[in-house]
């Protein structure tokens, strides 16, 4: 059974190069490499064999001599490069083709750097060379890469071994423990098996008796169970999809108590969203609505409203609800400002100027007037959604017709004469 593991490649320069016997071992051991994110070499590595180019890449290689080598090198007068690395990119490109990373066989990521923010720069989409291109700029030997209105250079500038570009499938290995306990209680566990097995032949002939060996049984099935503890605390695996957000530890660190490390869901993203309770009876499990974002003011992103709360906000009249965001292509981002459409059919309804409605002191009853007759008349109401600086109101007194003072309100008292103007 093959062993999934995701692959993260570094620096290197030239030495990079050994990064395709790392990952031809490693597929020769049986791994099963699911995604990778590399840095300046680790990055035109990382892609190439992303792009199911590996072994033509590898023959290329070998295959340059030292003028071959030299040849591809377009030199450059500037001051702040040596080389512009358009003939190299043309040349692998004879052999990988320029293709789409979100079209890749597995999932990858390059990293770069900005060079007037000096900050990470992360390709996850877009065309793979010039992913590489950007991520592989040496300061003062490659020319820095246009993109959009940023100059981009090395990704080591920033993030050598981005491991938490990298994506994680669940059941990944994320973090190992001091493993000497573990390695103690799994030897114990061996030789009490081989004491259960004499056991067991010595019970068959009547030469021991079941006390000793129930007694013996009972030790085995602890230590059996406490290992099964020991290998979950150990080896602490993914237990779902997703990136590494956060790294608090450094290898070979005392555990503290802080989070080792973060893994955050990005593919399948979720959202509390405030709902007026006027709609409790018409929001229900499973119902679709849509989410839009700023970022992207032409696209909206579809949604699935998974649990709605039973219980209601005194304070805002609303109660909550758990929405499920497909995010396969990874636009959205956790925390990220969203703003959600909940299409529950049209209905009339009246809505008053904001400021209009008064509060009685000491409570949350929400109250207006209303012109009945010529006198000042007191009406309760319920605050149902906000529409910028309006609000709708609900009470049976409220119909389309009504008289309803929305000036100098708050001077008056139930059933005082007014004077219309």
């Amino acid at each position: 059974m093959k062993k999934d593991v995701a692959l993260v490649l570094s620096s290197g320069g030239p030495r990079g190069i050994a990064y395709i016997g790392a990952i031809e071992e490693l597929v020769a051991r049986g791994y099963n490499i699911h995604s990778v994110a590399g840095t300046s070499m680790g990055s035109l590595v990382g892609g190439v064999f992303a792009a199911g180019r590996l072994a033509e890449f590898k023959e290329w290689i070998v295959s340059l001599s030292g003028w071959s080598v030299f040849s591809l090198m377009d030199l450059s007068l500037s001051k702040n490069h040596f080389v512009k690395g358009d003939k190299i990119i043309e040349a692998i490109k004879q052999i990988v083709p320029d293709v789409d990373i979100e079209n890749l066989q597995i999932p990858y990521t390059a990293v770069a750097t900005d060079l007037c923010t000096g900050e990470e720069v992360v390709f996850k989409s877009g065309r793979l060379f010039e992913a590489i291109r950007a991520s592989i700029s040496i300061p003062t030997l490659f020319r820095p890469v246009q993109h959009g209105m940023s100059m981009l250079i090395d990704g080591c500038m920033v993030n050598c071994l981005p491991l938490n570009r990298v994506e994680r499938k669940e059941g990944d290995m994320l973090v190992r423990m001091d493993q000497n306990q573990y390695l103690t209680s799994k030897i114990q566990l061996a030789n009490l098996e081989v004491e259960m097995s004499r056991l067991e032949a010595l019970l068959a002939t009547g030469s021991v008796s079941q006390q000793t060996y129930d007694q013996t049984k009972v030790g085995y099935d602890q230590l059996k169970q406490n290992l099964s503890f020991l290998e979950k605390n150990t080896y602490v695996k993914a237990p779902f999809e997703g990136v590494i957000a956060a790294k608090t530890y450094e290898d070979g660190e005392l555990y503290g108590g802080q989070p080792i490390v973060v893994l955050t869901q990005v593919k399948k993203l979720k959202a509390l969203i405030a709902v007026p309770e006027t709609y409790y009876p018409l929001i229900k499990e499973g119902m679709k609505l849509t989410v839009k974002s700023d970022i992207y003011p032409e696209q909206t992103f579809p949604a699935t409203i998974e649990v709605v709360y039973p219980t209601i906000d005194a304070a805002s009249h609303t109660f909550q609800c758990k929405v499920v965001i497909p995010n396969a292509s990874e636009k959205l981002r956790p925390g990220m400002y969203v703003t959600t459409t909940l299409g529950l059919g049209k209905e009339n309804t009246i809505v008053v100027p904001y400021q209009s409605v008064e509060k009685l002191i000491g409570s949350n009853e929400r109250f207006v007037f209303i012109n009945e007759n010529g006198y000042a008349k007191r009406v309760s109401v319920k605050l149902g959604q906000r529409f910028d600086e309006q609000i709708e109101i609900i009470a049976p007194e409220i119909q389309p017709g009504v008289e309803y003072i929305h000036k100098g309100q708050s001077k008056l008292v139930d059933g005082v004469k007014i004077e219309v103007k």
